[in-house]
């Protein structure tokens, strides 16, 4: 966001239960709702804030990857990906709830896994870099050497999909100018 010229501060969301919201729908409209979910949960702490909201899963042959519960799962996901490719999905929700503005857009970028050995994901696993990640990789951190190639935006992958997240904040401030003339 920084890099984007923006001014922030991260707040936690709090949403119970993600898993909730992958129980029918399309994948983008089920992880556009989980974001706005995350957005609304800080929005109602701030409620003349303009929240983002941002969520990012992994799915490879109609599975869905989200973050590993421990390093078995991880060396489960890893050795799912290896030699596959995938696609990365991150929707973000941007929301002011006192001026009553809500939009929402996912991206997806498709990668390529180079075939990863049992060694190669065992020494990714003791770095620990996995915790925390949609499909247990980093693509910014070591798991830079599991890529073959991507197809999309890199920052999608990161978790934030540039474009769109530019193309939500230009729909509020037109919004805003809009009703400000």
């Amino acid at each position: 966001m920084s890099l984007m010229g923006f001014d922030f501060e991260v707040m936690a969301p709090s949403v119970e239960d993600e898993n909730v919201f992958f129980n029918g729908g399309t994948i983008g409209e089920s992880l556009e709702a989980l974001a706005a979910a995350k957005a609304q949960s800080v929005s109602v702490k701030k409620p003349s804030a303009l929240v983002l909201g941002a969520d990012t899963i992994v799915c490879v042959e109609k599975a869905v990857l989200g973050k590993p519960a421990g390093k078995a799962e991880a060396a489960e996901m890893l050795g799912r990906l290896s030699g596959r490719t995938h696609s990365v999905y991150t929707s973000v929700a941007l929301l002011c709830a006192q001026c009553g503005f809500s939009a929402r857009a996912t991206g997806e970028t498709k990668v390529v896994f180079c075939k990863l050995s049992a060694s190669d994901i065992d020494d990714y696993l003791a770095r620990e870099e996995y915790r925390d990640k949609a499909g247990a990789y980093a693509i910014q951190g070591r798991a830079l050497v599991f890529i073959d190639r991507i197809e999309g935006c890199y920052y999608n992958v990161v978790g934030l999909p540039v474009q769109k997240t530019i193309a939500l904040f230009t729909a509020y401030m037109t919004r805003k100018d809009a009703h400000h003339a």
